[in-house]
């Protein structure tokens, strides 16, 4: 029966815009989420019930073509795609916020899971460890083994400490905010003579005082003897389809390589330096906000619902034609 046709398209229409407010009402809630993206939710039409096929003109030319009837079967949702335009970058003054102004994304592991992620959310956070990571734990990644090489020294009967040597970074790695110079290691050198014994001296070692990253990514320490020198470098890792990402929660997203990393799914400095590949810059003491835009949400949350409702209506008004089709009997 026809009638049974209307009610599939306004059902179709309940779950479809249904599912729109879903979305919509998702990006209401993350507002106030970290480096949050939007996602769209769009519609397409059901296959339709084809009445009537075309048919070519006669070989004569003395007649005309037959057009084709359809009906269609309602609307679906197509697709659900986000939004990954830029958000604002709010400034917080903390060392351990980041933020990305422009493209890319930071990398981050799971270490008992060995499992990688990406991210927008530039929240971290030092752990006990001096690793830095985000809220959940996760480690960010980069160039890690930056080395520098200490000697000590007396200067007027007193411990004196200078920088000998210093080793760039060059190996990925989880990213970790510590000096690494000890005797132990071979980067702290006593040269005392025999007047101070090792463990002095590297009791008053010079310890970290505070630490930067510039727009290349470049983590550099500040040691409180008012030398510094580079431990580790963030990568940025960027991809040829974001939206073949699969967010998680926690601001990740997974499916890696589904979305086709530019330059290959490992990092290198080549490939994932900040500022350099397409990839965006770094800001220290940031974080991104969400590019919720609560007036289009809103906007459009009021249209999906008078959609939603206007469905409803269809079988509704199919419910009376049929009510008056059984009333026929009497």
């Amino acid at each position: 029966m026809p009638l049974i046709g209307i009610m599939t398209s306004g059902v179709s229409a309940l779950k479809a815009f249904s599912k729109g407010m879903e979305v919509i009402g998702d990006n209401i809630a993350n507002v106030n989420t970290t480096a949050f993206k939007t996602s769209r939710a769009q519609y397409a039409d059901n296959f339709g019930n084809i009445l009537q096929r075309s048919a070519s003109s006669p070989s004569d030319g003395d007649g005309s073509n037959v057009i084709t009837m359809q009906v269609g079967e309602g609307v679906h949702v197509s697709s659900i795609k986000a939004d990954f335009r830029q958000g604002s970058i709010n400034t917080t003054g903390q060392p351990a916020d980041f933020g990305i102004s422009g493209n890319g994304f930071f990398r981050v592991r799971d270490v008992l899971g060995q499992k990688d992620y990406a991210t927008r959310a530039g929240d971290f956070r030092i752990d006990d460890q001096g690793y830095l990571v985000t809220t959940g734990g996760l480690r960010v990644q980069g160039l890690s083994d930056g080395v520098g090489n200490m000697e000590a020294t007396v200067v007027d009967g007193k411990l004196a400490y200078a920088l000998t040597s210093t080793t760039a970074p060059s190996t990925v790695g989880d990213l970790r905010v510590n000096t690494g110079i000890t005797i132990a290691d071979g980067t702290m050198t006593n040269n005392t003579g025999g007047a101070f014994t090792d463990a002095e001296v590297e009791a008053g070692a010079p310890k970290i005082m505070g630490f930067g990253v510039n727009s290349a990514g470049d983590m550099v320490l500040q040691l409180t003897n008012g030398e510094a020198f580079t431990r580790g470098q963030m990568l940025l890792q960027n991809y040829q389809d974001v939206n073949a990402l699969t967010r998680e929660a926690g601001n990740l997203f997974s499916g890696l390589q589904t979305a086709n990393p530019i330059g290959g799914l490992a990092l290198t400095a080549a490939s994932n330096t900040p500022g350099l590949s397409g990839n965006g810059q770094v800001q220290q003491g940031v974080l991104e906000l969400a590019n919720v835009d609560l007036t289009e949400e809103f906007s459009q949350l009021i249209a999906t619902q008078r959609s939603f409702q206007a469905g409803s209506r269809v079988i509704t008004t199919a419910d009376s034609i049929l009510e008056e089709i059984v009333n026929l009997k009497r």
